[in-house]
């Protein structure tokens, strides 16, 4: 496989990284969001959020909580933003999580066409409904 993220996990690669043990790797992303933007991984690869076990999820948040953290005592951000785009949207191919720290006017945000989507009882049904199939498999 010539997956970069896997790479970086298996030290074939050079990255600055922040943590690490046996299941992620934390490390400074290479075109950042902002000073101090880090991407956890999986040290594994994996595509998707689903794909992940439980443990490794959690380790990743806990982590998550830490850099933000760590990353509020050195920045002193207004505040921060973590996001994770699976699928096709996945660039790397490669679970990632995004953390960066955010400032008031500091460009970024959501940007997408000017849609006016159903918000419903019959949606949230849906979603209900589909969650309490997952519980029951």
């Amino acid at each position: 496989m010539d997956c970069i993220f896997c790479k970086i996990a298996k030290k074939e690669l050079e990255s600055n990284i922040v943590y690490e043990n046996n299941n992620i790797i934390a490390f400074l992303d290479i075109d950042p969001i902002s000073e101090g933007h880090i991407l956890i991984i999986p040290k594994e690869h994996y595509l998707d959020i689903e794909e992940l076990p439980k443990n490794i999820i959690n380790e990743i948040i806990e982590l998550s909580q830490k850099i933000v953290k760590s990353l509020k005592e050195i920045y002193k951000p207004n505040g921060y933003s973590i996001m994770q785009n699976g699928g096709e949207f996945n660039d790397i191919s490669h679970f990632h999580l995004h953390i960066f720290p955010r400032y008031q006017n500091d460009g970024f945000g959501w940007t997408c066409e000017d849609k006016k989507f159903n918000v419903s009882k019959e949606i949230s049904d849906k979603i209900k409904n589909a969650l309490k199939n997952l519980r029951s498999k």
